[in-house]
């Protein structure tokens, strides 16, 4: 049964995107991944474990976990063959199955790391697929290591090509580009032929999906989840040899056409792999505030100036926010009625930022989005954004206080933007309230990372996968 299904030959590639994309997965190794790549995507599963757990707690993913449990899919045995951990819990499932939870458990804070180009989330459509999948099949810690760094390069040279559009257009990039660099790294960690992986993306295509109407709604971290599921259905299936179109990218009815407008890609795809790759030049972007990644230079602006003249709330007339083109596409929800909601409001940012002089978890419960003084606050908040490019992109915050003076800050370099990284200590700060949001674990964000660290000298990632499940404690449904 583990043997591959045979066809009589492997399906002629065409020539095009779909051509390019397996020829470089099928080839990438550990061996083109230079140090400061393998030590990005460590930085890149430390961010993204923990915040996933954190996550944990979270109506949505309670709710799927309670789906799972219905439906018969979730185990209790660490040693059950070919099954995956659901991250923080005690439970375990098949590899796509574990995949989409923990996905949608990484997504649903909006905490995640971010990419320029993609508009959107890329550790998250990868690790979770790739972890899931490397602890089922027993596969070893270079590889993993090999396949996010190839999955991140496909999303950032495809979001070069047409993610602006894309995402303009309604489509939730995390997850309609997300998908195909997802499916490309579970096809390179598997070790599949151009062939296969050419097919792994035909029957990615026949999965791929993600609407921004999902913004503000546990729907949208579904997405996320669904982009890791479909990845890992997709590789195994074309492992098997299953029969899907090879030319998935390009042609009348191909990818490019119907979710991108029918974008040029092959001069982008023509750099995939030449150094200095993707996870060095676009680069990580670790998020500091929960929420939408289109209020952080905003909210950036006004701990600036609340920092050089302390104000309080009481004393704000009015705030004017002012945006490069675009910046504001996302922030779909003026008048949150729930934390979900409040993850995609700039004038809640704004109240929430002058309130409480912090942007944290605790923010985002429905109780603190509903508060009367906030709504009071979010009616003084007006925005707009300017003409011309996107990129690069800023943020400028205006304070007029009823005393009549007027405090101005512009933000052009985000904190914690791969331009203006965070130091280690700043990231353990982090993972460690993302840990203490969870709750029921014995562990550190230190410890966390060097476990996490020792990735790369892992003969089967599931001795790793199983150490971290250690520091947590069991958790009821």
């Amino acid at each position: 049964m583990n043997q591959p299904h045979e066809r009589a030959s492997e399906p002629t590639v065409a020539q095009g995107a779909t051509a390019i994309l397996a020829d470089f997965v099928s080839r990438f190794t550990f061996d083109d991944v230079p140090q400061n790549c393998i030590d990005a995507s460590i930085r890149s599963l430390a961010d993204t474990f923990c915040v996933a757990v954190a996550g944990n707690n979270e109506a949505a993913a309670k709710a799927a976990l309670n789906y799972l449990d219905s439906a018969g899919l979730l185990s209790l045995s660490a040693t059950q063959p070919k099954h995956a951990w659901l991250w923080g819990t005690q439970y375990f499932a098949a590899a796509e199955t574990a995949a989409w939870w923990n996905g949608v458990s990484g997504h649903v804070l909006d905490f995640d790391d971010v990419t320029v180009p993609m508009r959107g989330h890329p550790s998250v459509v990868l690790w979770p697929a790739l972890l899931a999948l490397a602890q089922a099949r027993n596969i070893a810690g270079t590889k993993v290591i090999a396949a996010f760094v190839a999955g991140f390069e496909v999303i950032s040279k495809l979001s070069k090509a047409f993610a602006f559009e894309q995402y303009a257009a309604g489509w939730h990039t995390t997850a309609s580009i997300g998908s195909l660099g997802s499916t490309l790294a579970c096809c390179n960690l598997l070790g599949l032929s151009a062939g296969q992986t050419s097919r792994a993306l035909g029957l990615a295509l026949a999965q791929v999906a993600g609407a921004r109407a999902n913004v503000g709604s546990d729907a949208k971290s579904f997405q996320a989840g669904h982009a890791n599921g479909l990845a890992v259905r997709a590789a195994l299936l074309a492992e098997q040899n299953f029969d899907a179109c090879v030319c998935a990218l390009e042609g009348s009815n191909g990818y490019l056409q119907l979710y991108a407008q029918s974008a040029e890609v092959t001069r982008w795809l023509a750099e995939l792999g030449q150094l200095p790759l993707e996870l060095e030049t676009s680069g990580l972007d670790v998020k500091q505030y929960p929420m939408c990644y289109a209020t952080h230079r905003a909210l950036d602006a006004v701990f600036a100036i609340c920092k050089e003249s302390p104000v309080e709330a009481s004393a704000v007339r009015a705030i004017r926010v002012h945006t490069s083109n675009g910046a504001l596409v996302p922030l779909v929800h003026p008048n949150p009625g729930t934390g979900l909601e409040g993850k995609f409001s700039l004038p809640y940012a704004m109240a929430a930022a002058m309130l409480d002089g912090a942007v944290n978890l605790q923010s985002f419960t429905d109780e603190n989005v509903q508060r009367p003084q906030v709504a009071a606050l979010m009616r003084k908040v007006t925005d707009s954004q300017a003409l011309g490019p996107s990129n690069p992109r800023w943020a400028e915050v205006t304070l007029e206080l009823t005393d009549g003076s007027v405090l101005f800050k512009r933000v052009e370099t985000l904190r914690g933007s791969s331009s203006a990284p965070v130091s280690m200590d700043e990231l353990f700060a982090k993972l460690d309230g993302c840990l203490a949001w969870r709750g029921s674990c014995v562990g550190t964000a230190a410890e966390i990372y060097q476990i996490i660290k020792q990735l790369p000298g892992q003969h089967d990632v599931s001795t790793l996968v199983l150490a971290l499940s250690k520091l947590f404690k069991e958790t009821k449904k």
